[in-house]
């Protein structure tokens, strides 16, 4: 595999690498210092991928973690998602550029483009010296950060050292390029065999066929014991919902871990509730989670693990740039299913006889948003030049 052209990995799949340390960050109060801690100890390299990007307190923290980087003489190169940051200042884009910072924007939002200002870079990297990365679901926003007003977003990332992280940092160097620039930074020296992990990336690069989604069918459908996903924005392609259905009825233990009422997006709930009934028949498990906002993005099948930006919902797939880490390791895995647990416990179980007695204007909803939402799925991204 090591002979292979990296250019080929995000459509034929990225290889395993085995060697590697993978650490669960449950919530903001674990992985926000995290991130910032890295930064601060970078020396040579700091390369940031974000979509969601607001002004306030988490961003000022970054900005100047960034800006000191800079002066201890690393490169530091940042891509932010030009309609996911446009809650960021011009102040603070100027202070990013002036402190030496690289800056640049994906895809800019532009009239003539059309349906082509739809294709969104969703990622959420970090990478720092080309040893340490961190992937999952955040954005810089206070929204995640504690303290936040009413609650923190429920949200996961891990933290990731050993063989997989370089093929991070080619990630990065792609979308750079995209970007306008070729990256041109070294790779970290191949590091001598250790015990550890198996680990690899799981990239959406927004074409009709997701590498992403094919492999979490694949693992669904080749599932024992359980398949449970936590999802922000839950509406799956006809074959998602299908696997899953096929999981429950061979006795597999199926749950979703979904958003309840406290959501920013809630017609996107309103459109995932209209599968309930027809999962629930299958046997199904659902939770709709409580506390507060959910935005994590989680799959469990078995002891294999993958993390990252991905809903596994249509739209991503078709629109938007995804990064996921795939992890095959027992302990790993067991975190993940005791983290999955606690938040079962804060969750409301939907059951199938009271799901039937609903309310109609629930129904009328999930009707109007299905609507839309079928509507909306019948758009095609244009094809690329």
């Amino acid at each position: 595999m090591a002979s292979r052209d990296p250019e080929q990995f995000t459509t034929t799949g990225w290889p395993w690498r085995t060697g590697n340390s993978f650490e669960l960050l449950d919530g903001g109060a674990e992985f926000l210092p995290a991130m910032l801690a890295a930064i601060d100890a970078a020396r040579e390299s700091v390369l940031l991928e974000m979509y969601l990007v607001h002004s306030g307190h988490l961003v000022t923290r970054f900005i100047a973690a960034l800006g000191a980087a800079v002066q201890r003489g690393a490169r530091v190169c940042v891509v932010f998602d030009a309609f996911g940051s446009l809650g960021l200042s011009r102040a603070d884009r100027r202070r990013m550029i002036e402190a030496g910072v690289q800056l640049r924007f994906f895809n800019p939002l532009e009239l003539g483009k059309r349906l082509g200002n739809l294709l969104r870079d969703h990622r959420k990297l970090l990478v720092t010296d080309g040893c340490l990365a961190f992937v999952g679901g955040t954005g810089l926003t206070d929204d995640f950060a504690p303290g936040a007003t009413p609650e923190p977003w429920r949200e996961v990332m891990v933290r990731i050292e050993g063989p997989v992280v370089a093929d991070w940092q080619r990630a990065f160097a792609r979308t750079w390029r995209r970007t306008g620039a070729v990256l041109d930074l070294p790779l970290p020296p191949p590091s001598a065999p250790r015990a550890g992990a198996a680990g690899r990336l799981s990239l959406s690069e927004a074409r009709q066929r997701s590498v992403l989604a094919n492999g979490v069918l694949r693992r669904i459908d080749g599932s024992q014991q359980r398949a449970w996903i936590m999802s922000a924005y839950f509406v799956p392609a006809r074959r998602v919902r299908a696997a899953l259905g096929r999981a429950a009825r061979r006795g597999v233990d199926v749950c979703l871990l979904l958003p309840g009422a406290r959501t920013d997006h809630p017609w996107v709930r309103q459109a995932s509730r209209r599968f309930y009934a027809r999962m629930l028949r299958s046997g199904v498990r659902i939770y709709e989670y409580q506390p507060h906002m959910l935005h994590g993005k989680v799959i469990l099948c078995d002891d294999w693990v993958s993390i990252g930006s991905s809903n596994l919902d249509r739209w991503s797939l078709r629109w938007n740039l995804e990064a996921n880490q795939e992890v095959a390791d027992t302990r790993f895995a067991d975190e993940v299913a005791a983290l999955f647990e606690r938040d079962f416990a804060v969750s409301r179980g939907i059951s199938r006889r009271h799901w039937h007695r609903r309310a109609r204007l629930d129904r009328l909803r999930e009707s109007i948003a299905g609507a839309i939402d079928r509507y909306i799925d019948r758009w095609r991204r244009p094809k690329q030049p």
